[in-house]
């Protein structure tokens, strides 16, 4: 395909080279010492004519073909003069003479013709080497542009400087932002150029505006279409423009990705930061925390205690207790995330872990809100003990904080197709749809959750990090008006 500068060169009655008048000065120099040296030689008309039509060709290939057809008047002028019967004289009516000037203007219209396209192509070529050393620059400047800085105006200047453009505009639809780089001085030219490209990604097409000498290219990525590019003062064939726009859109994305990966990154030196910091809190906290069960377990050795201290002493007992549990989750969270940690699976069935879980509950009033749904064919799962236990627990105690006081708890386990799913519902916090998920990353608690219970946000994402280490899943589902129903489900025997 053509680009507009090249079919314009094309359309054009001929492109001048080595000075083309010069040319024609020349090979009328040629004509005249062609003439006098033939007829000194006394030549015929044909070997004349021919050397004559050289002089023709000549003239069409570096002149052109008006200089062409100069040459050629004079050609048949000296051959009708000093060649043809009678000599020294013109006889213009003459047949021969017309045929003559029409096959040098012939020769001259169709040399001229081809000599133009070659010259056309050549510098076609010459354009295409060029820009495809420019997009060979451009894309290797791209790779080395600064991830921290403004992307989409470093790209707009790289691009400008690099095709030697008046004008680029980036419009990148995610954010719907302009970005520019221009030479325009009027602010309307600018505001107009940058509205055409918001149009184009809308009417989703590429486009070359010849009044503007502007391409208009849509950003894409596959066949998705991102964004649009506006290259302002530039007269580059559509192949060169759609490479600018495919090498802005990579630019575009390879940006989001690093941003991306930067944040993923902070946000994993922040997690890793915590869950150091967390870990050396929860040793801290057992050292005093067993000098506390210590001294309290030596009370009552100390001397006879009323009614009222033996309740405090318990009630001080029970407390540290749950401080004791709570540091041992901490401690242990960060190694279900390790590589490293290897479960230690048995056979086991999840209704025994259940009522295990639920008699190591220190108040009887907590057990008996328990009402149970348990099949009479359990098939068993092949799991860690420990950790199962400690995810069921998890579940026991978040519908323990969350519900209503005396509310019933419903808890059961059933098989369901390969898995053998276990459910905890309890009546009073609704989970809204949008925290279901979130709700078991760590450290996050749900909006209302506060004024429930008091937690640390880690119970629900140890739960889900237990699942997962076993290949089972854990989710949540709330009831409009009841509560929230909490499953965990884990692979079943294999058949």
């Amino acid at each position: 395909m053509l680009s507009p500068f090249a079919r314009d060169a094309a359309c054009g009655p001929g492109v001048p080279r080595f000075g083309s008048w010069i040319s024609c000065v020349v090979c009328l120099a040629g004509v005249a010492a062609c003439t006098w040296i033939s007829f000194g030689l006394g030549l015929n008309l044909a070997s004349v004519g021919f050397l004559y039509l050289v002089l023709v060709v000549l003239a069409a290939v570096y002149g052109g073909f008006p200089q062409a057809t100069v040459v050629s008047a004079v050609s048949v002028a000296c051959l009708d003069f000093f060649f043809d019967e009678p000599i020294f004289s013109f006889t213009v009516g003459r047949v021969s003479n017309w045929v003559e000037l029409g096959a040098f203007e012939f020769t001259s219209l169709v040399v001229s013709r081809l000599s133009n396209s070659a010259h056309v192509r050549a510098k076609e070529a010459i354009a295409e080497r060029r820009d495809t050393a420019r997009l060979y620059e451009a894309a290797r400047r791209i790779l080395l542009l600064d991830a921290n800085a403004d992307t989409g105006n470093q790209l707009a200047a790289l691009i400008k400087h690099e095709f030697g453009l008046e004008g680029v505009f980036i419009y990148d639809a995610l954010p719907a932002v302009v970005y520019e780089s221009v030479e325009l001085a009027e602010e309307s030219g600018r505001q107009s150029l940058a509205k055409k490209a918001r149009e184009a990604y809308v009417s989703n097409s590429d486009r070359y505006d010849p009044g503007e000498r502007t391409w208009f290219c849509i950003l894409r990525l596959g066949a998705q279409p991102m964004g649009a590019l506006a290259l302002a003062g530039t007269g580059m064939s559509a192949l060169n423009a759609g490479a600018i726009a495919s090498l802005a859109a990579i630019a575009l994305e390879r940006a989001r990705a690093l941003h991306k990966q930067s944040h993923a990154e902070a946000e994993r030196q922040a997690e890793k930061l915590r869950t150091a910091v967390l870990d050396a809190l929860a040793h801290k906290f057992k050292t005093p925390l067993t000098v506390i069960r210590t001294a309290v377990a030596g009370l009552p050795a100390a001397g006879e205690l009323s009614g009222l201290q033996t309740e405090l002493v318990s009630l001080v007992d029970q407390e540290a207790r749950k401080l004791g549990d709570l540091a041992h989750r901490l401690v242990g969270a960060p190694d279900l995330d390790s590589t490293e940690f290897d479960p230690q699976p048995e056979p086991l069935l999840l209704s025994r872990l259940i009522r295990t879980a639920i008699n190591e509950l220190d108040r009887p009033a907590d057990r008996d809100r328990f009402r149970f749904s348990l099949s009479a064919h359990e098939p068993p799962v092949l799991a860690d003990r420990e950790l199962i236990l400690t995810a069921i627990a998890q579940l026991v105690d978040n519908a323990l904080k969350y519900s209503q006081p005396a509310s019933p708890i419903d808890i059961g386990v059933a098989a369901r197709d390969t898995a053998v799913v276990l459910t905890v519902r309890s009546k009073g916090l609704v989970v809204a749809p949008n925290d279901r998920e979130r709700i078991f990353e760590r450290f996050y608690r749900a909006p209302g959750a506060q004024n429930c219970a008091t937690g640390t946000g880690l119970g629900l994402s140890i739960v889900r990090t237990i699942a997962n280490d076993h290949h089972g899943h854990v989710w949540a589902e709330g009831e409009p008006d009841y509560g929230t129903t909490f499953s965990l489900s884990l692979p079943g025997p294999r058949r």
